[in-house]
């Protein structure tokens, strides 16, 4: 097995989140602590305003460890409008969507490229689209794809597609947490490995990472922090 050169955790932001603000020094933290290689941050805003905000240092309660994301903006993410564009760089063109969305003619070239694409892939591509992408241009995806016939678009398929990536995310954060511990040399008993490994809460799961970077033992993951007076 390789070792890895560098670690990137990519985050979409459609908004400025003091929550995620706090979270994402701790994701580059527990990634150099798993793969133990340079890791970094990189977060995809749809809109200028979230990008700056974004773009600043985020201070953390760790001396020294100051967070700089890496951000891409909309300023910085062409608008493809023209079909042959997104069939030669599709994942540039799921960007587009997020960042470019509202505009009708950047929807309207995507659809008419994925169309034209390897119907292996194309549907992939169209979900990730609708997955990163606003409200407005949903809308607009739903209402020029929707004589499709491909099922993936169909909102039972639709449904279990995203249920098969959130279950992924929560495998792959569960194996993060392990590791986490492991690194760290913190004993974890049958039970709790067992309690970790049986959570199927994504969200959960993430919180107990975010705690197992700072505990000094493995049940104080399961405990929240006093709150400060």
């Amino acid at each position: 097995m390789h070792q890895p050169l560098h670690a990137i955790v990519v985050e979409i932001q459609q908004e400025k989140s003091e929550s995620k603000l706090r979270q994402l020094p701790r994701y580059a933290a527990a990634l150099w602590l798993f793969l133990q290689c340079p890791a970094s941050v990189l977060v995809v805003c749809p809109t200028q305003t979230a990008a700056e905000e974004y773009a600043k240092p985020i201070p953390t309660t760790l001396p020294g460890y100051v967070l700089q994301s890496v951000v891409v903006g909309p300023d910085d993410i062409p608008v493809l409008t023209d079909a042959e564009a997104v069939i030669a760089d599709p994942q540039l063109a799921v960007m587009g969507i997020m960042a470019h969305g509202a505009q009708r003619r950047v929807v309207e070239a995507f659809a008419a490229g994925i169309r034209k694409m390897d119907p292996e892939v194309a549907p992939r591509y169209y979900e990730y689209a609708y997955r990163t992408a606003a409200r407005s241009a949903r809308r607009l995806l739903e209402e020029i794809m929707s004589s499709t016939s491909w099922p993936v678009y169909s909102p039972f398929a639709r449904e279990h597609f995203g249920r098969g990536k959130e279950e992924g995310r929560t495998e792959e954060a569960t194996r993060l947490l392990l590791r986490t511990l492991e690194v760290r040399a913190i004993n974890i008993s049958d039970e709790i490995r067992d309690r970790i490994t049986t959570c199927t809460d994504l969200e959960q799961i993430e919180t107990w990472l975010d705690r197992a970077l700072i505990v000094e033992r493995a049940d104080d993951i399961f405990v929240p922090e006093e709150p400060q007076l």
